[in-house]
């Protein structure tokens, strides 16, 4: 989804009347799956709404405070490009889908039997009910984890006990994704994970309202509120499933790792290290550290290198320019200074064997397409690579950049799923947002302990 910006949001009477809802082996392995949604009968539809989705992500990413031991456990991928697991809180245990997110680093769930989701295309959303919970607590003011959420000068008010509507309690919290936003107040709660293992005293949001927010998020970025900090993983990892849309009941497992720090590479796969940036530019948000930089050295083409002012492919060190990998972006993101030498490349290279789509590309939003009819699979398309710091090369499979679709009387398009902004947006913060579409059946691993990604083409199951 996207990295969180938090403000007060509500007024002192609903904020009191909200509290009157609640009562005074170091490996782990969770599912991973598709989360299912109802996508459209049309296909130009459906990645219409992927590259809108995409571009809203990338914007809110780049502008995040603008409005607009090892445990295993299943992970599967949205039909609109994402993941999710599902985790269980509370005593006695409620589990609840979330999205798996390594672009923000709020956990939170749909909470209580109030909740309200305008513009949700869901009918039921599964929530947390606090009231079924003894272990259910709100977070106080003076709890140090507040201020993971809250300005770290956060003055919380002192209460003499003459005052009866005083509280010492954390405020509430608003969070703004690119597609929508929630709302809600930091528990303390026991977080159930598999082999009979909790965790006491997790930080997770009780949200009681939300926009286009179908589920809770589960935040894997680099923030003191996220998953893998609270844990203190080592590493996490997980295959990325296929997106096509006739494929979403596959499985795939999340691996969390609590073991032993230990500075041994996962057999068969390649690593680059995370880019760490400072972001001493006060005009620029904290979120940006959040995110997982990694040094993309080059990009070539069928083995052509595109010529790509530098400063867009690694990051400065305040977070502006540079690559980051983000498992809630669908299509990748790329600056206009990145993505336009690199589809004149394609094209330059495609257009002698493919004429242009130009009806396809007004549908879907994509550029370019390419008129593939008659043609039983994509083929004389020139291979997509990139290349990363320490020598981590990437190779990015015709069907892992393009998408093919079948239109009207037999007519068959593909089109290029990168997108980009329009010319006169000018935006701070990562120029390249690699989404999951590209990374298709690879199986990743974030070695949080040695600061680096790590990384494997294979098939997932």
């Amino acid at each position: 989804m996207a990295s969180s910006s938090y403000f007060f949001f509500f007024s002192s009477f609903f904020f009191l009347s909200l509290l009157s809802i609640f009562p005074s082996n170091s490996s782990l392995t969770i599912p991973i799956s598709h989360f299912h949604t109802n996508p459209s009968q049309d296909p130009y539809q459906n990645l219409n709404s992927l590259v809108s989705s995409s571009l809203t992500r990338a914007f809110h990413l780049k502008n995040p405070q603008t409005t607009t031991t090892t445990t295993r456990t299943s992970v599967s991928s949205h039909s609109y490009g994402g993941y999710s697991i599902s985790l269980s809180f509370g005593t006695p245990p409620q589990t609840i889908p979330f999205i798996l997110d390594t672009g923000s680093h709020l956990v939170w769930f749909p909470c209580t039997t109030h909740y309200l989701c305008n513009n949700c295309s869901f009918s039921k959303i599964q929530s947390f009910i606090p009231k079924k919970s003894s272990s259910s607590k709100i977070l106080g003011c003076q709890n140090p984890k507040c201020s993971w959420i809250h300005d770290r000068n956060l003055k919380c008010r002192d209460c003499d006990g003459s005052d009866k509507n005083c509280t010492q309690i954390c405020p509430p919290y608003l969070v703004l994704y690119g597609s929508g936003n929630t709302g809600g107040i930091a528990l303390s709660e026991t977080l159930n994970l598999p082999n009979n293992r909790t965790i006491t005293d997790f930080l997770v949001g009780c949200s009681v309202t939300s926009s286009r927010q179908p589920a809770g998020i589960a935040g894997f970025g680099r923030g003191q509120t996220s998953l893998p900090s609270q844990l203190n993983l080592n590493k996490f990892s997980f295959c990325q499933l296929s997106h096509k849309l006739d494929d979403t009941r596959r499985t795939s497992s999340l691996l969390l790792d609590t073991g032993s720090v230990s500075a041994k590479k996962t057999s068969e796969l390649i690593y680059t290290p995370f880019i760490n940036i400072n972001n001493k530019n006060n005009n620029n948000p904290r979120e940006f550290s959040v995110y997982y930089y990694l040094g993309l050295r080059r990009i070539t083409v069928g083995g052509r290198h595109v010529k790509i002012p530098f400063k867009y492919l690694s990051p400065e060190n305040d977070g502006n320019g540079g690559t980051i990998i983000d498992s809630g972006t669908t299509f990748t993101f790329m600056t206009r200074h990145v993505f336009e030498p690199l589809i004149n490349e394609l094209v330059s290279q495609v257009k002698k064997n493919y004429s242009r789509a130009v009806d396809a590309e007004a549908k879907t939003g994509l550029s370019p397409c390419f008129d593939i009819s008659g043609e039983k699979t994509v083929s004389g398309f020139p291979e997509l690579k990139f290349h990363f710091k320490g020598g981590a090369d990437m190779s990015i499979p015709v069907e892992n950049y393009l998408a093919v679709v079948d239109g009207d009387q037999s007519s068959t398009t593909t089109c290029f799923t990168v997108v980009s902004d329009p010319p006169e947006v000018v935006t701070g913060g990562p120029a390249i947002i690699l989404g999951n579409f590209q990374m298709q059946n690879y199986y990743v691993e974030y070695d949080l302990r040695n600061e680096r990604l790590g990384f494997n083409q294979q098939q997932c199951q």
